[in-house]
Order: C-alpha cells, then structure tokens, then sequence
C-alpha cells in the first residue's frame, strides 16, 4: 500500500534511485588525494580531550594524511598546534607520539634550532647569521584550534573560520544536558579497518546492515532489527504513528536503559537529562569528517577517525563516565564497554567486505535505497567539498 500522500512529506526514505560515489572514490590514490585535499585538509578534526594535555609543556603527535601535527600546553596554560616541522630544513620536530617537554621550547633533534611553546624562532645554533636574516620570520607553521566541550579540534587550513562548535552537522542531536567537559576516560580502543574513510560513514549512516550484522543491538533497538533508523523511515510509518512501542518509535526495548550487554545501566545515570533523552536511549552528535560523540544515560562513546591510505582507517573509540562512576564498587564498565566493542568491530569487519567487493573491473557505481536517505545526503556532501576547491573550467 502506498503511503497517503498527505503524509509524504514527513517520510524519510529516497523517493528515486541514487547513484553512489563512483568505486574508484574508494581505492584510487588521486581520489584519495583528492580527500584529503578537499576535506581532511579544510575542515576541523578531533585529535583528542583537553584532559590528554592537562598539564603545561605535555604534548601529542597526530598524523592526517601526509601531515604531521604538534598539538601541546604552553607555560602558561594555553594549547596549541603547529605543524610538527623545523622551519629550518624541515625536520621533525617531535619524534615520540606523546609525552612532556624536558624544557619551555621545542628544539629540532637536527640542527638545534629552539622555538617557545608559542612558536616563535629563539634560537639559532649557527656561529653566525646571514645578513638579513631575521628571526621572527621563521616561527613555526601555526595550525588553527579549537576547543568544544572538552574536546581539541584542529583546522589545516591557513584562513580556517569559525570554530569546531559550528562545524558539526545542523541534524545531529543536542547533548547540552550531559556532562561532557567534567568526564574521565574509562577505556580505549583504538584499531586500523582495511576500508576507507568513506565506508565506515556510510555504514555509520544506514541500518538495513543492522539486521544480519548486529543481531544484538537489534535486539536491543528492535528499530534497528526492522532496518530502519526511526520512524519515518518506513514509508508505512502512518499506520503506526500512534504506536510507542520501541519497534516503531525507536528507542530501547523495554526493560532496557543503556547500551550494554544486559541492557542495564552499570553506574550513577547523568542527572540533567530529560525523559525523552533517558527514553530515547543514544543521543548523536557527528562533526565529518573525523568524529560522532553518542549520549547515553550513564556513560559517552566518542569514535574518531583518521585516514592512513586510500583503503585504511584509524579508528579511536573512547568510553567515557563520571568520575565517580569508575570508582564506585557496583560499576560494571565491561558489561558496557564490551557490548560498544561487539558493536564497533562487526562494523569494522563488515566495512572490510564493502572495500574488498569494490574492486570488480565491472562494478563502477552502486544504487541507493530509500532507507539509504542519509548516505545520499553524505554524498552530496562530499561533492560539494570536491567542486568548492576543484579550479573552475
């Protein structure tokens, strides 16, 4: 039966066929250069919490693409970002992932030129200087960054605008409520998928996977064992708008109040939420390309990505909680951290099968489903980032 016309407008679902992105978007290297030019490189990027670098003179390395970043806490508190390069010979300037600096400056391991925690060129080791040379035009190669809620974003682009609060997507879900800058980190996962970047966002944005791959979670988001997101993803949803139960409304089964393995919540439940944000049982909010942050009643999940090759991705997911969860005795952090790892590596393993089917001489472009709405929405984005920096003919 087709749905009444009247109500068309609040269906979700493609009401035509769309064309995926190309295959070669997923395996070519210039299609990968392509990326990161467009994208990686213009727009702003988790690379961890104010807490990794809480105190003055600590330090991280991250790598996105071909570049290298340096993001530390200067002498007085302030973060900061630059480019992990001497503005010498180019040089790394950092050689370990992480840590504390011995002293206020970074010095090149090669030729000892020392900069302040500012960025600014101190010292140069040379018996003399050539004439003219001044050094106050040689600091280092500054990288925009921006703190949300807790988080470090960065920003490549030496013109970047606005702020990683305005960069996240307008449909994401508001957690305003949860307690997002005073959380602890209470485990870690981090891995490499053989896929690339694109196909685990668009994993990330349908469920009709969500059956066959995610038996548990279907079970406990019966929506999600139907194949669908939320309500108006079934052109039908009219004939079951009056109907609350989780597989029509969304939301977890019954009984259930978090995502963990027996459903329970494992810890104290944050205490601003609203009963639709306690009913509703996930709360998302996603910033593309590098990262979505999840609510639940008692704890937050953070997945961040970061693209290695044109068929690899970094993947960095962190359980976040109260710190008092952590230490009170009941908690029971694995039976949550073990239901998202579950959850987390069937996407992993199934976004591999994507990537590997890809490669058929004879497979050129795929064809989008309705429930696929929002991979439609994804490429376009993707395509307008292509055409906003592709030279005009």
């Amino acid at each position: 039966m087709q749905p009444d016309p009247s109500k068309r407008a609040t269906y979700n679902g493609l009401t035509r066929a769309e064309a995926t992105l190309p295959s070669s978007a997923y395996w070519d290297m210039s299609a990968y250069q392509c990326d990161l030019d467009a994208i990686w490189y213009r727009s702003w990027l988790l690379v961890c919490r104010e807490t990794d670098l809480a105190e003055p003179l600590a330090f991280r390395t991250f790598r996105v693409g071909t570049q290298e970043i340096v993001v530390l806490r200067d002498e007085t508190g302030v973060l900061r970002a630059f480019h992990n390069t001497c503005r010498h010979r180019g040089s790394q300037l950092c050689q370990e992932s992480e840590g504390r600096l011995k002293a206020r400056l970074l010095t090149c391991p090669y030729h000892a030129w020392s900069y302040s925690l500012r960025g600014d060129l101190v010292r140069v080791p040379s018996k003399s200087l050539p004439e003219g040379f001044d050094k106050a035009d040689h600091p280092l190669y500054q990288v925009a960054l921006s703190v949300w809620r807790g988080f470090v974003f960065i920003n490549l682009r030496e013109d970047a605008e606005g702020s990683a609060e305005n960069s996240f997507d307008p449909a994401s879900g508001n957690l305003g409520n949860w307690p997002l800058e005073t959380l602890v980190t209470g485990h870690v996962l981090r891995k490499v998928m053989n896929c690339n970047w694109k196909i685990f966002w668009e994993n990330f944005n349908e469920c009709l996977h969500c059956p066959g791959v995610h038996k548990d979670l279907s079970r406990l988001v019966p929506i999600y064992g139907r194949g669908l997101m939320g309500r108006h993803d079934d052109p039908e949803w009219a004939r079951h708008a009056d109907n609350d139960a989780p597989e029509f409304s969304g939301g977890l089964r019954n009984g259930a109040e978090t995502w963990s393995s027996d459903g329970r919540a494992h810890g104290p439940v944050f205490v601003g939420l609203t009963p639709a944000e306690r009913s509703a049982g996930q709360t998302y909010a996603t910033n593309l390309p590098s990262m979505f942050v999840v609510g639940h009643v008692d704890y937050v999940r953070t997945v961040r990505l970061a693209p290695l090759g044109p068929e690899q991705t970094e993947l960095t997911a962190e359980w976040l909680f109260a710190p008092e969860a952590l230490k009170a005795p009941q908690a029971d952090i694995d039976n949550i951290v073990a239901f998202g790892k579950q959850v987390l590596e069937e996407d992993a393993a199934i976004c591999e099968v994507n990537q590997k089917g890809l490669h058929s001489m004879r497979h050129e472009v795929g064809v989008l489903m309705p429930e696929e709405y929002e991979l439609h929405r994804f490429h376009n984005w993707i395509r307008e980032r292509h055409a906003a920096v592709s030279p005009t003919p």
